[in-house]
This record gives C-alpha cells, sequence and structure tokens, in this order.
C-alpha cells in the first residue's frame, strides 16, 4: 500500500475500518461512495465484474479477508490519485491535523489568501450577515454535530488549522444555533462560517446578530456535500 505518509496512513485507517466493522459491506461502501468511485470502476481496477464488489457491499458474498481487503483499498487509492490525489490529500490533511474523517471532512491552508467571495461562489453558499474581511487563507468542513458532541475547547480550537484566517464549514445543520453557540467560548473566531444544508429561510432568528457581534461573514449553502466537497478539492 505504498511508503510511510497520508497515503499509507490514509490506507491502514479504510482497511482497518472494513476489517474491524459489524457490517464490513456497508463500511466498503461508505469509503467507494466517498471517494466518487462507481461500482463498475473499482470492479474494472481490480479486474473483477461489478457484480463482486456489489455482493461484498451487500453481504450476499462472505465479509473479505485481509487480501480482499488490501486490494480494495489499494484500488480506491489508485483510482484517485489518476484524478489527481485530491481525496488522499484531503483525508490526509484531516488525520494530520489530529481528526477523525466522520468529525473533520476537509482541513486546508491556501498557497494565498482568497477572496471570500470565489469561495462562496465555490459552493454556491449565500451570505447573511457580512464580516470584518473579505479573505480567507483556508477552509475547514466539520460534521457539526460530531464536532459539538465529541470535541473538547481546545480540540475545537484546532478546527482553525494554521489560521483563524478561515472558513469553517459546518454540515448537518438544521438551524444553526448549536454551532454558533459554541463558536462564542472559542477565541479568536474564524473569518467567516457556513452552516450547510439549510437557506436563510430555515436559519435560526439570532444567527445574523451572534455573526455580527462577533465580527465573522455568517452564510448558508444548500449544496450537496459530496458535491460540495468536489469542488473544494478543485479550489485551488
Amino acid at each position: 500500500m505504498g511508503g510511510r505518509g497520508p497515503k499509507r496512513e490514509l490506507a491502514e485507517k479504510i482497511a482497518g475500518e472494513i476489517t474491524l466493522s459489524d457490517d464490513p459491506g456497508a463500511t466498503l461502501r461508505k469509503w467507494r461512495t466517498d471517494f466518487d468511485v462507481s461500482q463498475t470502476d473499482l470492479a474494472a481496477e481490480l479486474e473483477v465484474s461489478s457484480s463482486v464488489i456489489s455482493d461484498y457491499e451487500s453481504g450476499r458474498r462472505q465479509s473479505p479477508g485481509i487480501g480482499v481487503v488490501k486490494r480494495l483499498v489499494d484500488g480506491l487509492l489508485a483510482i484517485d490519485e489518476r484524478r489527481g490525489g485530491g481525496r488522499i490529500r484531503q483525508y490526509g490533511r484531516v488525520l494530520s491535523a489530529g481528526f477523525e474523517s466522520d468529525v473533520v471532512y476537509d482541513l486546508r491552508e491556501y498557497a494565498t489568501t482568497m477572496p471570500l467571495v470565489r469561495f462562496y461562489d465555490t459552493i454556491d453558499a449565500t451570505e447573511v450577515a457580512p464580516g470584518g474581511t473579505d479573505r480567507i487563507s483556508g477552509h475547514t468542513v466539520i460534521d457539526s454535530i460530531q464536532a459539538i458532541t465529541r470535541l473538547s475547547s481546545e480540540e475545537f480550537f484546532r478546527l482553525y488549522g494554521q489560521s483563524t484566517n478561515r472558513a469553517l464549514v459546518f454540515t448537518g445543520v438544521t438551524r444553526g444555533e448549536s454551532p454558533l453557540v459554541a463558536l462564542r467560548v472559542v477565541n479568536p473566531t474564524p473569518n467567516a462560517v457556513v452552516l450547510h444544508g439549510i437557506d436563510e429561510d430555515a436559519l435560526w432568528d439570532h444567527a445574523a446578530d451572534l455573526a455580527r457581534i462577533d465580527g465573522y461573514s455568517l452564510a448558508v449553502t444548500t449544496m450537496a456535500l459530496e458535491e460540495m466537497l468536489e469542488e473544494l478539492v478543485e479550489l485551488e
């Protein structure tokens, strides 16, 4: 599965999750979907029929052994590398920052600062309240429920990566109250906060007021999560 580094760490993580899972097929399906790889493409990479992949994922075929799991993982990573390695880099950044990939979907620093409006355009976000700055130097995409329930205040601050001059994107949001209240105990605040999964009409009544008080830009987006992550991979 290659040498040391993000690719090896990610390979070990995927293989471990599949091997130890109570439902290995469902775990394989989760990772294949995360990598945006179809059953057909993975089957072609492994030189097997699509039904083999389908049978593993559905549980119709006996749980894969270590050798099969290695081939499946190698296949996913090989496909991603041919596509430019976006997913490997994405997960590598998350793992190196010390987070689980079900808490943080992406954590990235840009080579140069970027206009905030470009970031919003990329993820089809609508600004609800303007902030004190119009540029960012990175972004973090976070599962809001997992972050709030599992992260300590110190770990929450580490979501900022190398700089608070970034956008925090909270997914799994219903009204936006919980992540915005949680941000009040973390200082300083980020340059921008995006609440994913809701539109402006569904937003908590006091959300914009909190953003103005703390000085960050607040936006909402309803772009599908996988599509958003794909767009962010391409963002340079």
